[in-house]
């Protein structure tokens, strides 16, 4: 199930507002409107949009949005119901065959889940099993390694384009040294440039790309765990062996709050039998 990830738009509205109280508090409404500079923004961001122009292809510049938008994503799997299905699982396997397994499918949706449980009614060997799902694990990482490239890049791009201003105002400022009412104007094009080239590489791009990262890594793992699944249940397991060793997957946090998930299942479960 996929949630909204609210810390990505939280992170980044907590570090403008940071920006913004530490420019009043030191100068006021006027402080900040000072940092408010068309010319250096036009430079950064029309600098930057070439410059991934120029690195990627349209189809790459196309996915960019798509791309961003799962930093504001989640997937709500449970380690926990992960393991709990494939324990269910192996218990109807051993109990009524491979086959009985195509009328689970009906409850899950996750294709990747779907896509060994078929596997495994078909009979394909768990080796071969393991080089078809583990060859799908390998595409999807490099899929999305080239997705969040442009998101990298433009980390690395912004600051460039920052320090590219500055030169700009700089160079500005030094052919109108005779005329002091220039100063301030290129001088402030000179600093802002690198100002918001710096704020977006280091607030927005990189953070951002570092999320992506760290979503892929998760999903691969969770994808690990359910290519042991699927080959513990064809191959036949016993659901509690099969259980212990998808369990050492988990975390310390996770094993204990799957201890008092049993232990609130046992419970219900006794209350039931004694009513």
């Amino acid at each position: 199930m996929r949630k909204r990830d609210l810390l990505t738009p939280i992170g980044i509205t907590l570090g403008f507002v940071m920006l913004m109280f530490g420019i009043i508090s030191s100068g006021g409404t006027s402080g900040f409107a000072s940092f408010l500079q068309i010319a250096s923004i036009l430079i950064v961001i029309g600098g930057l949009a070439a410059a991934l122009l120029i690195n990627f292809n349209l189809d790459q510049v196309k996915l960019t949005p798509v791309v961003m938008k799962e930093a504001f994503s989640k997937n709500e799997q449970s380690l926990s119901d992960l393991i709990g299905l494939f324990v269910r699982l192996s218990e109807r396997a051993r109990r009524e065959g491979l086959l009985a397994l195509e009328n689970e499918l009906e409850d899950v949706n996750d294709p990747f889940i779907r896509k060994g449980i078929l596997l495994a009614v078909d009979g394909i060997e768990p080796d071969v099993i393991n080089d078809i799902m583990s060859a799908e694990i390998i595409a999807m990482e490099e899929r999305h390694q080239k997705g969040r490239a442009i998101i990298e890049k433009a980390g690395e791009y912004a600051p460039a384009w920052g320090m590219i201003g500055t030169l700009i105002g700089l160079v500005l400022m030094l052919n109108n040294l005779q005329d002091p009412s220039t100063l301030g104007p290129n001088m402030a094009v000179a600093l802002l440039t690198t100002f918001y080239g710096t704020v977006l590489s280091n607030l927005v791009f990189i953070p951002m790309a570092g999320k992506l990262e760290n979503k892929t890594d998760e999903e691969i793992f969770l994808k690990q765990i359910v290519i042991e699944g699927v080959i513990g249940v064809q191959s036949g397991q016993n659901p509690r062996i099969l259980e212990e060793k998808l369990s050492a997957f988990l975390s310390n946090n996770h094993k204990l709050e799957k201890e008092e998930k049993s232990e609130e299942q046992g419970l219900v479960e006794e209350t039931i039998h004694e009513a």
